[in-house]
């Protein structure tokens, strides 16, 4: 029943596969919570993995993890097994790299700033038209003085340099108001709060260590453990948006391949929707459109098809739904919106099965020959051949040390950034200024003194002793003599001449 260029899903009245040439036109697996969706990933990761297609999943639960260790052949396994005829059914185990943002549970997982860039950050952020002007400011002026934008320390840095500074570089760049400024590090700080000062950072990821194969040709199966994550939904989306928009840059177009070169799972699927504004929305509707061409297939994993908004969920191809409840008129509506979206199954009501599906029984609908959907089957899926089930935290850690990535991402680097240029410039700057201001109290210190100085030396009294009134008296005597005597003289002599 295994095909080399299909995956096969489990039977309905006939076998299911999902055909590896039509795996890059993404997928949906919804469910009601407990209805198997968990194990249907696994089976689908697994069937990509042995066929030699890299797989990346996020973890919400730690379940997904045992499909690094063989499987146990447990008793429903096995019956499930007979139930549908899978007379190639074996235990086996699959390549996995486990990855973390945390770095607790798994390889580090980091990008840049620089990287993410300020369009997709301010998509991220939820930031307005003039914030995220300011943030193009920051990006640009970092880029003409040669500042490296790294981690979040580094862009507060450049935001209080730009605000400190704004009145030159609005001339330059364009206004830059203190209040739009604060206005972004407070949309930082929130995603600060959530791990993203972890995430930022270097050593940055290399795309291509989500996309390794084994010598002997099966697809490494990369595990996000996102049990943590989970309660960060901002950094959650920032993530899987820029690990969409990464792949949509770095891979070259392929077209349509002979099998995908990578497939995305991301489960709990809403978490990158709820209350995400319509820019970023759009921003995902375009990266899966064109995405499919890099030969990348995305698969979205969630509790029913209305968390996903309407222009994605057009680009989802291939389904697999599990059971929905229908208490609620809400309910009924959302159960009958997903019977719409199969192709009509003449044998039974699509709407009526959804409600009455059993734990690992699902409603699959795949492309066939030519991309037309299939006739919606009600199908018991095949058991998985890796674990079902955690691993050990020694089991994780025995895989962790011996991953192909081991050591590369482990230690965080923190070279020199725009945060150590910009704090050193601005000690420089409060040293001099410092300096100026010691000088300039030095001077009026001095001014000062020499003021004192002078007030407390002794003044001269201008009043004469009787000697010196005496000697005084006799000069102007004798001087008024000898003038005397000069003008007779000269009167004297004027008139004999006559």
């Amino acid at each position: 029943m295994l095909l080399p260029d299909k995956v096969y899903l489990g039977n309905s009245t006939r076998p299911e596969y999902l055909a590896l040439k039509y795996g890059n036109r993404h997928g949906l697996v919804t469910g009601a919570t407990g209805t198997g969706k968990t194990v249907t990933l696994q089976v689908i990761a697994e069937g990509f993995s042995a066929a030699g297609v890299p797989v990346f999943a996020a973890d919400i639960k730690g379940d997904l993890s045992g499909i690094a260790a063989m499987g146990k052949m447990l008793d429903w396994q096995t019956k499930r097994a007979a139930d549908i005829g899978f007379t190639d059914y074996a235990a086996n185990k699959f390549p996995t790299i486990f990855w973390d943002l945390f770095g607790k549970q798994g390889h580090p997982v980091r990008t840049t700033v620089s990287e993410m860039g300020p369009l997709l950050l301010s998509r991220i952020l939820d930031l307005n038209d003039t914030q995220e002007g300011v943030l193009n400011i920051a990006f640009k002026y970092a880029d003409d003085n040669g500042l490296l934008i790294l981690d979040l320390k580094d862009l507060r840095a450049l935001l209080v340099e730009i605000a400190n500074d704004a009145s030159a570089i609005s001339v330059k760049y364009g206004n830059v108001a203190s209040a739009t400024v604060g206005a972004v590090q407070r949309a930082l700080l929130v995603l600060e709060q959530q791990g993203g000062d972890q995430f930022f950072g270097e050593k940055a990821l290399d795309i291509r260590d989500f996309m390794r194969t084994t010598v002997d040709g099966k697809g490494y199966v990369s595990v996000l453990a996102a049990d943590e994550l989970m309660r960060a939904p901002r950094l959650y989306a920032t993530f899987l948006l820029w690990l969409l928009s990464e792949l949509f840059e770095v891979l070259p177009e392929v077209g349509d391949p002979d099998k995908p070169r990578l497939v995305f799972f991301f489960d709990e699927a809403h978490l990158l929707f709820d209350d995400a504004p319509k820019a970023l929305v759009d921003k995902v509707e375009q990266v899966v459109k064109l995405v499919r061409s890099k030969g990348v297939g995305v698969y979205f994993v969630t509790q029913n098809p209305i968390d996903i908004p309407d222009a994605v969920l057009a680009q989802l191809s291939n389904r697999v739904q599990h059971a929905l409840r229908a208490y609620t008129p809400k309910e009924q509506k959302a159960v009958k919106m997903a019977a719409e979206s199969f192709r009509p199954n003449p044998d039974f009501s699509t709407e009526e099965v959804i409600t009455q599906l059993g734990i690992g029984e699902a409603l699959v609908s795949v492309l066939e020959d030519k991309g037309i959907p299939s006739i919606v089957g009600r199908t018991l899926i095949r058991p998985p051949s890796g674990q079902v089930g955690p691993l050990t935290p020694e089991e994780r850690q025995a895989v962790i040390a011996s991953s192909p990535v081991a050591g590369q991402y482990d230690t965080l680097v923190d070279r020199e950034s725009a945060y150590e240029v910009l704090t050193r410039k601005a000690g420089e700057r409060q040293a001099a200024e410092a300096a100026q201001k010691q000088a300039d109290a030095d001077a009026k210190a001095a001014a000062a003194q020499e003021k004192a100085d002078r007030a407390a030396q002794p003044r001269r009294s201008t009043r004469q002793t009787p000697v010196e009134a005496a000697i005084t008296s006799m000069a102007r005597s004798a001087a008024s003599s000898l003038g005397r005597a000069l003008v007779r003289g000269i009167l004297g002599g004027l008139t004999r001449g006559r």
